[in-house]
């Protein structure tokens, strides 16, 4: 088996997915998502699937096949088409409007100004005439998709409203041999009104897909590659991995890589959510689509294509907009069984009026229409995909992926939000904090000096903060494991290391004994640094906060979360780094494989989301409610969690947090809404208050007004 996407024109709602799958299971294929919103669907299928079959399945479906993905390569997203589904629909309501408006003058100037255009009896014939093109021709793939469900006992949307207009334009010709009225010129207005419903609608999908759209674009059409000292401008899809690409001031970075030569600052806001610039150098990994701003960088190609960071981005999203809230089970399982209730309601409807109220036929005829048309349940099955892809896409923009769909609803349950230390709360590398010498100068020559020769973390973190141009030449240098360093500069001795090992060197801390104390209670690493017997400094070396971790905890404490520390840490470096940021409750000395047990327990007290880097902390994460995975870049690790946070910074936890509620907001909205709708709408079509032209003017309002308020959520501040 293998993975195919395909994208697929003409899906309205979760009736539309329902049908597609349906067909394509017929074929063969497996484990299908079928997003009606984007337009997109996967689905593996055995090798030897053709593209004429899956797209004859489609068909079968009563919808078109536009493109199809068999070798596993990306595809032009669909979403990019949703301008033209909207053109589309706005051809045809420039004919249909221009035959409605003919409609209205022949069928109302006489009632409303005593007109008469056309004599009576040509009318009828012309009423039929005008609305012939309207539900036949611009009408077609509408009546095709309705009229085929009911060949396959598949019932859509579609299949009411083609049911609807088809028994209309029907008793205009029945009205040429018997006693019954003619709604011939009714059946034209409704499928009108139904297309401008549906251009309406196709416009407001598209700006709620607004955002990831906005993502599809942002990748580079074209990249400058080095051939031997040649600049060749070449097409992105020809790049291939290890090329060396060039990139100029204020070009777009064609695809991610590694810079192998050149400094610059880089704009990363379009992917990460990052508004600050980040300075890239040698072996700096840099992101495509990213904007360079003011050095040039040679960039050595490491991915491209689908394996894209942003490609993952898309595909993350894209996903999202069509998973399954548990909430839409109850949505799905009354659409699911809604259409045939309608049609036995429709039937029920007619035999009341005409043989037990007695009204004349034509009368009972139009009050069944009405019951077709207004009862379609495609707000019902709007309102949960609309609201997904609006807040999955407000999400990419502000460097918060929702990878599944649940996490949204579960979220608004979650009590206890745990944090893992080490590159969540912390930086994940270790830096100079604090230090104190009596010759600072001589102290930074000396540890630089030694420290440059070791490989330690440690070592770095004190290097980099030294700063220095020149080292001093170090004899008999030697590493003591666990404890720190020695050798001769000049013809002395210097150490640098723990107080284990000035302690064991019989050299006397004196009064910086007491600043020992201090900067391990904050649980930082302290480093002595002695000159013979003599201390010249210590350093206190920490993985530093993150700025925001501070903001962003305080935010949750407020928001009565309880937030819990988990970490490998000794207890006293834990509660240190627990204290700076407001975390009160710590659980230290855990090892990464029981994470997931501590995790286990705290969910017999309420829901969990677990905050982690989302590699080490996988089972943690996995096992909590909600994970959330922090990453950074190329980095990311988008397998670890329910939600994932390109920037990696803290506050996201606060802005996932408040999306997510805001979105499952609009859901609840929605359902609400929609459900409104139909218990308000059909009582009063089956007790003849609405003709059928009213009846489909409420229907397509009720479409239009979900998607609306789903592209309200953009209003929604979550920063």
């Amino acid at each position: 088996m293998k993975k195919v996407k395909l994208n697929i024109e003409g899906m309205h709602c979760v009736s539309c997915s329902k049908i597609t799958t349906s067909e394509l299971e017929k074929i063969g294929a497996k484990n299908i998502s079928v997003n009606a919103i984007t337009g997109k669907a996967t689905a593996d299928f055995s090798d030897d699937i053709s593209e004429g079959k899956i797209a004859k399945a489609i068909e079968g479906a009563g919808f078109k096949l536009v493109g199809t993905d068999l070798k596993g390569q990306s595809t032009t997203s669909s979403l990019s088409n949703k301008k033209d589904e909207s053109e589309h629909w706005r051809t045809k309501l420039w004919g249909v409007w221009i035959l409605t408006g003919m409609i209205i003058l022949v069928m109302y100037l006489p009632e409303f100004f005593g007109i008469n255009l056309l004599p009576m009896e040509w009318m009828n014939i012309t009423l039929l005439i005008l609305s012939f093109p309207i539900i036949f021709i611009f009408g077609y793939q509408t009546i095709k998709s309705g009229f085929g469900g009911f060949l396959k006992w598949y019932f859509s949307m579609d299949s009411l409203i083609a049911l609807g207009t088809v028994v209309a334009y029907i008793t205009g010709i029945l009205s040429f041999f018997m006693e019954i009225t003619s709604f011939a010129g009714v059946s034209g207005m409704i499928m009108t009104i139904f297309i401008t419903g549906k251009y309406i609608e196709a416009k407001a999908k598209g700006k709620a897909t607004e955002e990831i759209r906005k993502l599809l674009e942002l990748g580079a059409k074209k990249a400058r590659v080095l051939r031997g000292k040649e600049e060749i401008e070449i097409d992105i899809n020809d790049v291939k991995v290890g090329d060396i690409i060039l990139v100029k001031p204020g070009e777009k970075i064609p695809t991610d890589g590694v810079v192998v030569n050149g400094e610059s600052a880089v704009d990363e806001s379009m992917v990460t959510g990052e508004s600050l610039p980040v300075e890239k150098k040698k072996n700096s990994t840099v992101i495509g689509a990213t904007i360079n701003q003011d050095g040039i960088l040679q960039i050595e190609v490491t991915k491209i294509g689908k394996d894209t960071f942003l490609s993952n981005i898309i595909k993350l999203v894209e996903e999202a907009s069509g998973a399954k809230v548990p909430i839409q089970k109850l949505a799905d399982k009354i659409t699911n069984i809604f259409v045939p209730l309608i049609l036995i309601l429709t039937v029920l409807t007619f035999v009341s009026w005409y043989f037990i109220i007695g009204v004349e036929i034509g009368r009972a005829v139009g009050v069944a229409i009405a019951v077709l048309v207004i009862a379609c349940p495609c707000a019902l099955g709007l309102a949960v995909p609309i609201s997904l892809t609006v807040g999955s896409g407000m999400g990419a923009k502000k460097g918060i992926l929702i990878r599944k769909g649940e996490a949204i609803q579960t979220m608004k349950e979650v009590k206890i939000i745990v944090f893992d230390k080490t590159g969540t709360i912390t930086k994940g590398e270790p830096e100079v904090v604090d230090f104190i010498s009596k010759d600072e100068k001589k102290m930074w020559q000396i540890a630089a000096s030694l420290e440059r020769l070791s490989e330690h973390p440690l070592a770095k973190a004190i290097v980099k903060r030294a700063k220095l141009t020149r080292y001093s030449q170090v004899t008999k240098f030697k590493i003591i494991r666990g404890k720190g360093i020695e050798g001769v500069i000049g013809k002395k001795k210097v150490v640098i290391g723990n107080p284990e090992l000035i302690s064991e060197e019989k050299i006397k801390l004196g009064k910086f004994a007491e600043k020992v104390i201090e900067q391990e209670k904050k649980g930082q690493t302290v480093m002595i640094v002695a000159e013979g017997k003599e201390i010249i400094g210590i350093i206190g070396v920490a993985d530093a906060i993150k700025e925001d971790s501070p903001k962003a905890i305080d935010a949750l404490n407020k928001g009565g979360y309880r937030t819990v520390m988990i970490t490998g840490d000794n207890d006293i470096t834990a509660r240190a780094i627990a204290k700076q940021v407001g975390i009160k409750e710590v659980i230290s000395k855990v090892m990464p494989e029981d994470k997931q047990k501590r995790v286990e327990e705290l969910q017999k007290e309420g829901f969990v989301a677990f905050v982690g880097d989302g590699i080490n902390d996988a089972p943690a994460l996995k096992q909590s409610n909600v994970g959330i995975a922090m990453g950074t870049g190329t980095d990311i690790a988008i397998e670890a969690g329910d939600i994932v946070l390109t920037k990696g910074d803290l506050m996201g936890v606060v802005r996932a947090i408040k999306l997510s509620k805001a979105t499952f907001g609009k859901i609840k909205q929605n359902l609400f809404w929609a459900f409104f709708y139909n218990v308000v709408m059909i009582p009063l079509a089956v007790g003849g208050v609405l003709n059928p032209v009213f009846a489909e003017i409420a229907m397509a309002l009720s479409s239009i007004s979900v998607v609306t308020n789903a592209n309200l959520l953009r209003r929604k501040k979550i920063d």
